[in-house]
C-alpha cells in the first residue's frame, strides 16, 4: 500500500488525482498540468514533496564522513550553503543524486530521492564506520513543501521575517513561515527561483494553508507531479531512473564536475571513476526537439533519419508548454550530429538535436 504524505487529506479535499510514486500516495495533478505548468513559470506553485528522503549525517567528523561516502567535497562547505552531488558504488556506477545542507549548527542534511533513500541511509551508514559520525533517517519526521515561481520570493515574504532577499541560491537557513520553524532553502527542480520549506510532518498541512492563503492573489496554484516533471525537462534537469542509474557514472551523464578528485583522502568509487573520467563515453546526454505534434517518450529509439540505424535512447519526453513542441532528453551516439528522427511505434519521426536545457529563466 503506498504511503499518504502529512497532507494527503488536503489533496483530496482539492480533487487531486494520486498516484502511487516510490511506494508515496502522491498529487499527480489537481486539474490541468498545463495550467499548474504555467503557473509556474508565470506566477508560482505549491508542491508537496514530503516523499523525499532526509537523511542527517552529525558527529565531530561528519564532514569527513561524507567526503568518504560521496564524491563531492562536503567538508568544505559552510554553514548555510548546499551542494549537488552523488553517492555512487564502487564501480562508480551513480547510486542516487544528491542535495547536501550543511546546517548553522555544523550538522548536515542529505536529501535524497523518494525511490533511493533507505538505500542511500543504508550506505551513509556502513560508509560512516571509522568515523566519529552517526547517521539518522529522519525522513518520517519531516514535510517537505516547495513554492515555486517568479513570485515565490514576493509570497514568502509576507509569511516570514527571514532574510530572502539575502539567501542566495543553494543556500538556506532557519526561520519561521506562518509561525511554522521551517528551514528555507533556496533550491527547487523546476528552473524557476523559489524555496523549499523543511517542517515537522505534524506542522505541514498550516503551513501548505498559510502559503495557500497568501499566494492566492498572486497567482499561485497546488501543482502535482505532471507539472514538475515537465518543468525539470524543460529545465533540463536529471531524474534519477531516467537519465541517471546504478549503469550509468556521473561522467555518462556529463556531470563529472560533482566529483572532486582533489580532496584528501580516498572515496568510495574514486579509483574506478578516475580510471573512466579520461575516456571518452559512447554517447551523450542532449536535447531533442520534434519537428511534429507526436511525442517521444521514455524508452523509444533515437535513429538515423536516413536509413533507420540505431544511435541513441529517449530517457524523458513530453510537450513542452513553453516551446510549444514536444522535447525530449535522450542518450545519443557522440559521433552524430543531426539527421535524427525517433521511432514512436514503427514511424520515424523527425528530430532536431539541441543544446540543454530547453528554458532558461530571466535573471
Amino acid at each position: 500500500m503506498s504511503k499518504p504524505t502529512p497532507l494527503r487529506e488536503v489533496h483530496e479535499s482539492l480533487g487531486a488525482t494520486l498516484t502511487d510514486f516510490a511506494g508515496w500516495l502522491m498529487p499527480l495533478r489537481y486539474g490541468s498540468e498545463s495550467a499548474e505548468h504555467n503557473a509556474v513559470r508565470q506566477a508560482a506553485g505549491l508542491f508537496d514533496l514530503s516523499h523525499m528522503g532526509e537523511i542527517f549525517v552529525t558527529g565531530p567528523q561528519a564532514g569527513q564522513a561524507l567526503d568518504h561516502a560521496l564524491v563531492g567535497h562536503l567538508s568544505v562547505l559552510e554553514p548555510g550553503r548546499a551542494r549537488y552531488t552523488m553517492i555512487c558504488a564502487p564501480d562508480g556506477g551513480v547510486l542516487d543524486d544528491l542535495i547536501v545542507y550543511r546546517l548553522p549548527g555544523g550538522e548536515y542534511m542529505v536529501v535524497a530521492n523518494a525511490s533511493n533513500y533507505l538505500k542511500v541511509a543504508e550506505e551513509l551508514t556502513a560508509r560512516s564506520a571509522g568515523f566519529d559520525a552517526e547517521v539518522d533517517d529522519r525522513s518520517e519526521a519531516y514535510a517537505l513543501v516547495a513554492v515555486q515561481g517568479p513570485r515565490a520570493a514576493e509570497i514568502l515574504a509576507t509569511l516570514t521575517d527571514a532574510d530572502l532577499a539575502g539567501l542566495k541560491y543553494y543556500a538556506g537557513l532557519p526561520g519561521t513561515v506562518a509561525g511554522v520553524d521551517a528551514f528555507i532553502a533556496r533550491t527547487g527542480y523546476t528552473g524557476e527561483d523559489g524555496f523549499e520549506l523543511f517542517v515537522a510532518a505534524e506542522r505541514a498541512v498550516p503551513l501548505w494553508e498559510a502559503l495557500t492563503k497568501a499566494g492566492e492573489p498572486h497567482g499561485l496554484r497546488p501543482a502535482g507531479l505532471s507539472a514538475r516533471d515537465t518543468l525539470r525537462l524543460e529545465a533540463g534537469m536529471p531524474l534519477y531512473g531516467n537519465e541517471l542509474n546504478a549503469g550509468l557514472t556521473p561522467f555518462d551523464a556529463g556531470l563529472g564536475r560533482v566529483v572532486k578528485f582533489g580532496k584528501p583522502g580516498d572515496f568510495v568509487g574514486r579509483a574506478a571513476l578516475a580510471a573512466l573520467k579520461d575516456v571518452p563515453p559512447r554517447r551523450r546526454l542532449t536535447g531533442l526537439v520534434a519537428r511534429g505534434r507526436r511525442v517521444p517518450r521514455h524508452g523509444y529509439p533515437v535513429v538515423l533519419s536516413v536509413d533507420g540505424t540505431v544511435v541513441g535512447e529517449i530517457t524523458s519526453g513530453a510537450p513542452s508548454q513553453s516551446l510549444g513542441k514536444p522535447i525530449a532528453i535522450a542518450y545519443v551516439d557522440t559521433e552524430v550530429s543531426g539527421g535524427l528522427a525517433v521511432d514512436i511505434r514503427g514511424s520515424h519521426e523527425p528530430v532536431d538535436l539541441v543544446d540543454l536545457p530547453f528554458y532558461r529563466r530571466c535573471m
